[in-house]
């Protein structure tokens, strides 16, 4: 199955690929679209970051393509309802915003979703990234010393997530494969807030949370950040040093969005929606609002966000297999 994936996501790319060498005649078809306002579907509610991220590239994409670019919130089951609508688009003017699980860990999560990732979208763009904090109470040891103190304590300590199958979740599991000793036991949580706050109450002594929320709590003196999940030190947080400088190895997690639109959409069309949201996500205006926003901008070509979409499903699918985790 993993196999057929991966055939499919390269081919998509490939094809989009070809598209940007079409004859002038073809690439004209991709001129005259679009021909109404165009919908820009998120599934998670107004206020969250992807809804943030889908709002900062709407007005600008608007511009560019001579329509209204209008955003949706279509919130429900992680954003897999939104996803399953954009999938089942038949207008040519219907778009998403999606978050990594809905390509990567929903379709090995769940035996049904109302969507085949695999085939049932054109991968447009990596709109944004982020690494989350490894965070602790501030009682708690720092650096070497806390991973030294959690291995001696090991499932005596717990962790916080927002839920099962989350990338805090995820990332979790894959720390303790990656970290001698270390077996906290896993809490969900309803939201962020709720994780923070059982940090800070000593319910649980570790969580992986979003820069936005850590580092205040950090700042404050509430909480202790070990480090980051990227590979490198992120321009969000760059006085933190990445866990791989803690000796974590082969660590390298962030939570993302992306641009996708159904399969069905023409081969020119898709090719001037990724040159356009390229464009602006390399414009100094746009960067620094995500980055206030807690993102990183990135901007890539639809390959790079299959290959993308293959890693992670490949490492999210390790976890996922090695510790038996299904969701209904």
């Amino acid at each position: 199955m993993k196999r057929m994936q991966r055939r499919q996501f390269t081919l998509g790319a490939a094809a989009l690929a070809g598209a940007a060498a079409l004859p002038h005649a073809l690439a004209r078809q991709g001129s005259n679209w679009p021909s109404k306002p165009i919908r820009l579907l998120v599934g998670f509610p107004g206020g969250s970051t992807p809804d943030m991220v889908a709002r900062d590239i709407a007005e600008p994409l608007a511009a560019l393509l001579g329509q209204p670019v209008v955003v949706e919130n279509k919130p429900g089951a992680s954003g897999n309802i939104a996803t399953g609508q954009v999938a089942k688009a038949t207008d040519g003017h219907t778009l998403g915003i999606v978050i990594n699980g809905n390509l990567t860990s929903s379709p090995l999560l769940y035996s049904s979703l109302p969507y085949d990732a695999a085939r049932d979208f054109c991968l447009l763009s990596l709109l944004s990234t982020a690494p989350l904090i490894l965070v602790t109470p501030a009682s708690l040891p720092e650096g070497q010393a806390f991973f030294a103190e959690a291995a001696r304590q090991g499932d005596r300590w717990n962790y916080g997530s927002v839920g099962a199958g989350s990338v805090a979740h995820l990332g979790m599991e894959l720390l303790k494969q990656r970290v001698s000793g270390l077996e906290p036991v896993h809490v969900p949580y309803s939201g962020n807030p709720a994780v923070v706050t059982a940090l800070i109450t000593g319910e649980v002594q570790m969580a992986l949370v979003p820069p936005g929320l850590a580092m205040p709590q950090v700042k404050a003196g509430k909480l202790h950040a070990v480090g980051v999940t990227s590979a490198g030190r992120s321009t969000l947080v760059p006085e933190l040093e990445p866990l791989s400088a803690l000796g974590v190895k082969d660590f390298n997690l962030e939570v993302w969005t992306a641009l996708v639109g159904p399969a069905s959409l023409p081969a020119a069309v898709q090719a001037r929606l990724a040159s356009a949201v390229t464009d602006i996500l390399k414009s100094a205006p746009v960067r620094q609002q995500l980055l206030q926003q807690g993102w990183q901008a990135v901007g890539t070509s639809p390959e790079g966000l299959a290959l993308r979409v293959r890693q992670e499903s490949a490492l999210l699918g390790g976890i996922i297999k090695a510790q038996g985790i299904r969701l209904n």
